[in-house]
């Protein structure tokens, strides 16, 4: 998986815990790198559009892929067990997209030998709610620099717990999902 973009940017999150010098930088950076990261997994959503490449079972039932909201499947290549990959043809999987964002594959057939139908399939794509921070929904930036401020204050040790308001900014946007 690639990395975490951020949903806000780094002056937007200095601002806000009101830093006027660059002297704890570093720290805010990495506060918003971790926030947007629980952001992404309290709503179970990619906040910012970027590259997936996933590894699933071979299997000719429909899959749901593990990020959402999907954007676009790229295609689709076979591991076998001994971890050699070929790119499937189009004509060998069938993808959809849902209204919901959630990405679909199966295997029209399980190619070739039987060790490719124990194995696995790489499906490659992009995933995200928006193209840029600033297009990331208020509500989520909102409660991303508020749990920023919140860090960044408890820092050394007191603070308590973190602001309810963070979780009731995020909650509309939680997506809850059957294994």
């Amino acid at each position: 998986m690639a990395q975490v973009p951020p949903a806000v940017t780094l002056s937007e999150a200095q601002a806000y815990v009101r830093i006027e010098t660059g002297e704890e930088e570093a720290v805010v950076a990495a506060l918003v790198a971790s926030t947007t990261a629980l952001c992404e997994q309290f709503t179970g959503r990619w906040l910012v559009e970027r590259d997936f490449d996933l590894m699933m079972p071979a299997a000719a039932e429909w899959r749901r892929l593990a990020v959402t909201p999907v954007r676009s499947i790229a295609g689709a290549s076979s591991v076998a067990l001994d971890g050699s990959a070929a790119v499937l043809a189009a004509s060998d999987y069938a993808i959809d997209i849902d209204a919901d964002g959630d990405g679909w594959v199966r295997l029209n057939r399980l190619v070739g030998s039987s060790s490719l139908g124990a194995g696995r399939v790489r499906v490659t794509g992009r995933a995200g709610m928006a193209t840029g921070e600033s297009d990331v929904p208020e509500p989520l930036r909102q409660g991303i620099l508020r749990l920023v401020a919140h860090l960044f204050t408890a820092r050394d040790g007191g603070g308590g717990e973190p602001p309810s308001a963070v979780t009731a900014l995020w909650r509309p946007y939680r997506r809850m999902r059957m294994a």
